[in-house]
Parts: structure tokens; C-alpha cells; sequence
């Protein structure tokens, strides 16, 4: 997946082509020529097509295509960034440092499929000023310095997503609420109050879900609060892996391996387990006991999803601004201002002093 695979020459004018976002189309920057980006109904058929799960990790014949890329992990953030091949250094998209490539390439398993970017960088732009608007207590310079019109880095960020089977067998117990009365002394008065208490009955039962797609981004170059806010993206509009839709973007190799990927997947599905075994279980209140699952036809894709970052660096502090580059949910490193939280707090002083003097008045 090298970038170098990523170029195609205009046939107007020879620039290099590049995705347009919300199109499914290569456009030129130089010629403003624009080329259809052709694939079949197979192509889509083979971009939502399962992949055997237990057989990947057995590295047994299992027809997933690997690939190598020539990849360079940034020493801040951990993102590991492919490179172009003539390419030697760049910064890191994900925290503005200064990255170095390796010499060699890493052998991992090849997407397949990607949901193309639907945002253009303007569009992203305008959705992060957006939102920095929004954050009063931000510094005026730090809001300044981001609506400079700075380029934004349009990255492909890796995800798993898993597929599975499940029956679950469970122990427990339902509680059914009900009111009695109590007498209790409450300034030297014997009053009654109503007193709620709870039935408790053993109960055992099987609950069996099918999940699709439980999603797992396989980066942990941004923070975990970052990648859960941004972690929505519409599946369906996933489309065949084609290096045409990473023409002008960069790419991310994953970090987290289809094991570990799998692990953080499987917690998804065991507190939706939970849910369902609690629901039927029933009653006013739930105790689960014990949970014994059996998954089955378990079943993988690794895919791109698109992401617009910025990362800033301002006063010596670096601040992250993603936007979802399908959806355009913001998520940012919250900066805060001293000067706009000493005023907020002078100002909420004089208030409740003011209100204490009217008050003071109305009682004298």
C-alpha cells in the first residue's frame, strides 16, 4: 500500500491526479481535468466480504493478501506513517513531529476495503472553526493561529471489524420491587414513610446475538477519547479497495494487531451481552451471576476510514484537532485560556455579590 502505487498521471496535462472528495472521481489541481474511478459490482461484492478469522491466526491458507509497506513509527504518538518512495522525512500528521523513515518495509494484511472521504480539507477546515468558536474559554491566539488557513492532513486510519456468532448461557436473579411502611423519628417525631424493598428470584436462561461489524480502530496514535467520539462511520458506504482512493492522501499501517483488535472487539459484544441478558431477565432490577458464551463463524475485514488532522503547535504546547472526514464530528485537545478564566471568575464574584447586596437590602 505505498504511497508511490498512490500516483496517477493527468492525461491532459501529466500532474498528478487526486481523490475529490464526495466524488467518485480523480480530479488534476493543474488542468482541473477529471477521471471516473471505475470499478464493478464484483469489486463492491469483494470489499464486504468476510474473511476467516481463526484461519488468519493459524497463518494458514486462508486467502488474505498481505502486503508490504515502508512504514516509519513517530517517537511521540506512535502513529506509524507510510512514506513515499522518494520520500525520506515528513512530519507527523498526527502531532507535528519530525518522523525519519526506516529503511525497510513491514509485511501486514492488505485492506480490503475503504470508506472514502466525503469532506473536502475546506469543508473540514470550516467544521474545526466551528467548533473552536464554540470553546469561549479558548485562546484568542490559539483560534487565530488555526483559522490561518493551514494545510490540514487527510489520513486513512486502519480499523478491524469483526463479525461473530453468539449463544450465551446465563445465571441470575430478577428483582421485583415493592412499597411497605416504616416508622422513623425525624426531629423528635414518630412519622411513617413509605419504604421500597426488593424480591429476589433465582432465574437462568440463553440469549443469542448475531454481531456485524462491531467496529475496532486499530490505531492508537490519538488518544482513546478521540477514537471514541470519532468512531462512527456509515459501513455501508464502504467501497472496494482501490489505490485511487488514497491518490493525494496518506495512509496509517496499523498498530493493533488482529488479535488485540479482536480482544477490544470482544468487549464490545460482552457488555451487549449484558444488556441482553439483563432485559431478559426482566423485573425492577437485574443480578447476573454467571456468563458462559459460545461464539461461532467469526469472520474480519481490515479497512481505511477517512480522517482530516490538525495538529498545532502554539506557545510550545501541541494541540489535535480531528475531524471525521466522512461525518464531520470534531474532536480537539480542549485549550483553555487563564486570562478568559480569571475574568469568567471575576465576573461570576460580582455577580453573587451583587445578588448578595440586593438581597441584604430587601431583608434590612
Amino acid at each position: 500500500m505505498g504511497s508511490e502505487d498512490h500516483r496517477f498521471p493527468c492525461h491532459n496535462c501529466g500532474s498528478d491526479l487526486r481523490f475529490d472528495p464526495g466524488a467518485d472521481q480523480l480530479i488534476c489541481d493543474h488542468c482541473g481535468s477529471a477521471e471516473t474511478i471505475d470499478h464493478s459490482p464484483w469489486d463492491r461484492n469483494q470489499a464486504i466480504k468476510e474473511q476467516d478469522f481463526s484461519a488468519t491466526l493459524r497463518a494458514s491458507t486462508s486467502g488474505v493478501e498481505m502486503e508490504e509497506a515502508r512504514t516509519s513509527q513517530c517517537p511521540n504518538c506512535g502513529a506509524r506513517i507510510e512514506f513515499d518512495g522518494a520520500v525520506h522525512s515528513k512530519e507527523c500528521p498526527y502531532c507535528a513531529t519530525p518522523v525519519v523513515t526506516d529503511t525497510g518495509a513491514t509485511r501486514q494484511i492488505k485492506p480490503r476495503a475503504v470508506v472514502p472521504f466525503e469532506l473536502s480539507e475546506d469543508a473540514a477546515r470550516q467544521a474545526m472553526k466551528d467548533w473552536l468558536g464554540r470553546l469561549w474559554f479558548a485562546p484568542n491566539g490559539l483560534t487565530e493561529y488555526a483559522r490561518k488557513g493551514r494545510k490540514l492532513s487527510g489520513v486513512y486510519t486502519p480499523c478491524w471489524t469483526f463479525d461473530a456468532d453468539t449463544k450465551t448461557r446465563y445465571t441470575g436473579q430478577r428483582g421485583i420491587e415493592y412499597t411497605t411502611t416504616r416508622t422513623v423519628t425525624r426531629n423528635g417525631k414518630r412519622q411513617t414513610e413509605p419504604h421500597t424493598k426488593v424480591r429476589w428470584t433465582s432465574v437462568s436462561g440463553r440469549v443469542a446475538r448475531f454481531f456485524d461489524d462491531v467496529l475496532v480502530v486499530a490505531s492508537t496514535a490519538l488518544p482513546a477519547k478521540f477514537r471514541t467520539c470519532l468512531g462512527q462511520w456509515d459501513l455501508t458506504r464502504l467501497e472496494p479497495y482501490l489505490p485511487q482512493y488514497l491518490a493525494g492522501f496518506r495512509a496509517e499501517a496499523y498498530t493493533v494487531s488482529l488479535e488485540d483488535g479482536f480482544k477490544k472487539g470482544r468487549t464490545i459484544m460482552d457488555r451487549q451481552i449484558i444488556r441482553d441478558i439483563k432485559f431478559d431477565i426482566g423485573g425492577d432490577r437485574q443480578r447476573v451471576q454467571n456468563i458462559e458464551t459460545k461464539l461461532s463463524d467469526v469472520t474480519f475485514k481490515h479497512i481505511l476510514v477517512p480522517v482530516w488532522l490538525a495538529a498545532y503547535k502554539y506557545r510550545g504546547r501541541s494541540f489535535r484537532f480531528v475531524v471525521n472526514g466522512q461525518s464531520g464530528q470534531v474532536a480537539g485537545e480542549r485549550p483553555w485560556s487563564i486570562w478568559k478564566l480569571t475574568l469568567a471568575a471575576l465576573l461570576v464574584a460580582i455577580i453573587a455579590g451583587a445578588l448578595g447586596y440586593t438581597a441584604a437590602v430587601n431583608q434590612g
